[in-house]
């Protein structure tokens, strides 16, 4: 490894980890050692390459830790390839690590997310076995659509929010937004498509396999997406990925904003996470093949899908909760909140049929005649795509469509991954218990399974939803068939706390009691700093940038009713215009104060406090953006401090 990295320039290495930060971290060591005889040479030990040891003490470890409690191991993970990451003088060579603490526990997203692959690989290759199956090994695979908006770097250094919140805590809507769908497919900027080309092939040089990309529906946004793969890796590669975007952004003059919501009143932004299973031998367990309802293992996977996302709600609904993706979920632009399942027509067909005691026929979506002699027939699914729901089956695979543009898939993976566990777990020990009591004939087992079948779909059929998940209509209905609506991040992150959540997570030794309970504080407190930093922000410019502006205005407006006044024309329309201004200024300044009054006065640390956040400090964001919005129709171009939307979104 060391000889491959010299011979491409190499001159460090790095243990690099991801840390409960949510983003990644890494520390460069030298090759270089002196030796006795004043000499240096380029060495790299097996211990070096196995074990790091970073200062853990500065790492968020949500109570596990002590700040005095420095010491920290990062553990190679040779399931992930390792990589260079090469810079203007130089290459370093990234050896992909996990990072626990002195006592043994986590301390990042990759130790629970390959605990939470080998459990369930255990689990599923029971049910394989069961089937035949000469498969020693099952891993989950995923493939992360990342949407993300790039906007010109001088409006960016020019928005105090957008550095330091990530998003736009003022701006007015815009004339013209995303209303004719005219961005969505349509032809790349020529700056853009330049990054893009860079962004692929530094990717492609460290093994990341982008295969997408495309302009998204909201003005100035962009998908790119990655070919499936296993989700350790696709992990590592989403971060790498994120970074790179990052970090080429301003090579071409513009920034990369992977915020959830950095526009309001537009899209905001996603990252769809494309989930499946597959064992050793290459077999993708969720294909349905050419006749679903005859592939009895397929449907044995896919309706204990439907167990775990129906009795583990609340984990899934955890593993995407955040104060930025509160601003997305629910609007019409993503899932709503409510956890459930689209299967499409056919799959649902066939598992009503299964429900009433038997699937006979797989229903057929035929050909598609355009009408167009010179178009070929198309052959045409069974059932349309809904993009409304968090979780939709689609051809081979889920889309877990909740998930937020900027966090880690790390703990969205886990959370599925635990919930398919343990789901696998209580139908492979039905299936057995059946098999064992009838024989172990093919017959036997087609008649356990059928069994089985009938009593999960009946017991779980409620997650299924193929509606529209934006209606008022389906919020009623959800709460009618008994799900969860957790609306916002402090309603879903106590979640993690459930006795039974906790059971499951230890049953299959993926996170103890107090390593959860640790990420439960650590979502907290990162809610918390997030609306305490974006209130601070939005008190700053409403002082120091909107008020100003707004005051000069105000002063241009009553001078020029003054001189009207003295050369004896009419005032009327003008004072109108006056006592607008007037108005809205008060109640910037008014508004700018009680929030400035409710950070100084926040309740005790902890779920009080974030409630706390929620219900005082967020309304009275709302409340002064509204005024600070509505002065910035009327003042001037001139005057006004800030870039627009109108500049931000459509200056390419």
């Amino acid at each position: 490894m060391r000889d491959w990295a010299l011979e491409h320039g190499a001159t460090h290495y790095t243990h690099w980890f991801q840390p409960l930060t949510g983003i990644t971290a890494e520390k460069h060591d030298s090759f270089i050692v002196p030796t006795a005889e004043g000499r240096a040479v380029a060495e790299f030990s097996g211990k070096e390459l196995i074990q790091g040891e970073p200062d853990a003490s500065s790492f968020p470890s949500g109570g596990m830790r002590s700040t005095f409690e420095a010491r920290g191991y990062t553990a190679w993970d040779p399931t992930s390839p390792p990589w260079l990451l090469e810079a203007r003088n130089g290459a370093t060579l990234v050896i992909p690590t996990a990072f626990v603490s002195w006592t043994g526990e986590s301390l990042d997203k990759k130790t629970p997310l390959l605990r939470s692959i080998e459990a369930l690989s255990k689990q599923a290759l029971r049910i394989l076995k069961l089937f035949g199956s000469r498969a020693e090994r099952v891993m989950t695979t995923c493939g992360p659509e990342q949407e993300y908006f790039l906007i010109d770097r001088s409006f960016y250094f020019a928005r105090p929010d957008l550095i330091n919140a990530g998003r736009t805590l003022f701006g007015a809507r815009p004339p013209k937004g995303q209303e004719l769908e005219d961005q969505y497919f349509g032809a790349i900027p020529d700056r853009v498509l330049a990054f893009m080309h860079d962004v692929e092939t530094e990717l492609y040089k460290v093994g990341v396999p982008v295969k997408t990309r495309h302009n998204e529906v909201a003005p100035s946004q962009y998908e790119l997406a990655p070919i499936f793969e296993s989700a350790n890796v696709a992990t590592d590669h989403q971060m790498m990925t994120m970074e790179t975007m990052r970090r080429l952004a301003p090579k071409y003059g513009l920034a990369c904003l992977l915020h959830e919501k950095p526009f309001a009143g537009v899209n905001g932004s996603g990252k769809h996470l494309n989930w499946s299973m597959s064992d050793d031998l290459g077999n993708n367990l969720l294909n349905p093949g050419d006749t679903p309802h005859e592939n009895i293992q397929f449907l044995v996977f896919c309706a204990a899908m439907l167990r775990a996302v129906n009795k583990w709600q609340g984990l899934l609904r955890f593993s995407i909760a955040s104060a930025g993706n509160d601003h997305r979920l629910g609007a019409n632009e993503a899932p709503p909140a409510i956890i459930s399942i689209f299967l499409g027509d056919m799959l649902t067909d066939i598992f009503e049929q299964l429900a009433k005691g038997g699937a006979k026929r797989t229903k057929s979506g035929g050909i598609l005649d355009t009408g167009v002699g010179v178009l070929p027939k198309l052959p045409r699914d069974a059932g349309d795509r809904n993009r409304t729901s968090p979780l939709a089956f689609t051809g081979n695979k889920f889309e877990f469509r909740a998930v937020s543009s900027n966090q880690s898939i790390a703990f969205p993976n886990i959370a599925l991954n635990v919930a398919m566990t343990e789901s696998l777990d209580y139908v492979a020990t039905r299936l057995e218990e059946a098999v064992k009591g009838r024989g172990k004939d093919r017959k036997s087992l087609e008649q356990a399974v059928k069994e089985l079948l009938t009593r999960l779909i009946k017991d779980n059929k409620q997650i299924i939803f193929n509606g529209n998940g934006y209606s008022d209509d389906w919020r009623k209905e959800a709460a009618r068939r008994g799900l969860l609506n957790l609306t916002n991040t402090v309603d879903a992150l106590p979640q993690l706390n459930r006795s039974d959540i906790i059971g499951i997570f230890e049953k299959y030794k993926v996170l103890s009691a107090r390593e959860l309970h640790a990420r439960y504080e650590i979502a907290i407190e990162t809610y918390v700093k997030t609306v305490n930093v974006e209130a601070q922000l939005m008190v700053l410019m409403s002082n120091r940038y909107i008020l100003s502006a707004a005051l000069e205005f105000q002063k241009n407006i009553a001078q020029s009713v003054k001189a009207v006044r003295d050369a004896g024309g009419s005032t009327r329309e003008a004072k109108k215009v006056l006592d607008r201004v007037s108005k809205l200024v008060d109640d910037l300044r008014s508004r700018t104060d009680k929030l400035a009054d409710s950070l100084e006065h926040h309740a005790e640390s902890g779920e009080k406090h974030a409630k706390f956040m929620r219900d005082v400090v967020v309304p009275a964001m709302n409340a002064l953006r509204d005024a600070g919005d509505q002065l910035e129709l009327l003042v001037p171009h001139e005057l006004w401090p800030l870039p627009t939307y109108r500049e931000m979104l459509f200056i390419k």
